[in-house]
């Protein structure tokens, strides 16, 4: 088995953490690599995540470097977090069970499928999100017009400071802190939560991925979208974003971590 090693560059003890895991895993008899950034920050020769052949991925960090590989990834890996954020709920494991648990991959382990949602600009592709896209003004404090067409029929129509696109993965996120619903990650739908809407009618809207969504941005006043929290991109304005599952989901490893138990450990016991 091979695997690839990621790790947030910004913490010194993250970045020891990970070298510990390539020195017992190398000795366990796994061949194990660093990814380049890794690599570089440690010293040591790597890998882009883009052209890895590895097994499986394991990150030392928060969610945004587990977003940010995931990114990164042409192909997806089956991937495993060791939370070293504040909350890192895409991660399953805690340090101080990390090791133990790495240990046991090579005889084999179960994958647990994330759906990701892809966007296209007036028919062109522009990025795929595994959490959230979110669409705001290029300038703060502007409210935005949209409307919402569902299988070709006008189903909202809102003004917002933005929208929040998210995956059902993604609703424990900004979409949750924006006031939208907790979400099951095994259900396959769109989640759109309107940021500070003009209407108290404007409410989220959980759509089935089944169905054709699209986004019409109606305003003059150009937008970004932000996917991620990783990548923003120029909108320009009065155009439409087309939402469609994307064909390659993330893939965890299953650590068996309920997700229910992760929302109350996680998030009610902050």
């Amino acid at each position: 088995m091979k695997c690839l090693v990621v790790s947030r560059i910004d913490n010194t003890d993250a970045l020891a953490f990970a070298r510990g895991i390539k020195d017992i895993l190398l000795r366990e008899g796994t061949d194990v690599v660093f990814e380049s950034g890794t690599a570089a920050a440690l010293g040591e020769t790597g890998v882009l995540c883009s052209h890895s052949d590895a097994d499986v991925v394991i990150i030392v960090g928060g969610d945004g470097t587990i977003l940010r590989t995931v990114q990164q990834m042409q192909h997806q890996i089956p991937l495993i977090g060791i939370n070293w954020g504040e909350v890192g709920f895409l991660a399953d494991l805690e340090p101080a069970e990390a090791l133990d648990y790495l240990k046991t991959l090579s005889k084999g382990f179960s994958i647990e499928e994330r759906m990701r949602c892809s966007f296209s600009r007036n028919g062109e592709y522009i990025g795929t999100a595994l959490n959230e896209a979110l669409i705001v003004t290029q300038r703060p404090a502007k409210m935005l017009r949209f409307s919402i067409v569902i299988d070709g029929i006008v189903a909202e129509q809102f003004r917002s400071d933005g929208l929040l696109v998210s995956t059902p993965t993604g609703s424990t996120a900004y979409a949750m802190s924006a006031g939208g619903p907790i979400v099951d990650p095994r259900v396959q739908g769109f989640l759109l939560v309107p940021l500070a809407p003009y209407m108290l009618s404007s409410r989220p809207h959980l759509i089935s991925s089944s169905r054709r969504l699209q986004i019409r941005l109606e305003s003059s006043k150009p937008a970004n979208l932000v996917i991620d929290g990783q990548e923003t991109i120029q909108l320009g304005s009065s155009l439409t974003i087309e939402v469609k599952q994307a064909k390659q989901p993330a893939l965890f490893v299953d650590a068996h971590r309920n997700f229910f138990e992760k929302v109350d450990n996680k998030l009610r016991k902050l």
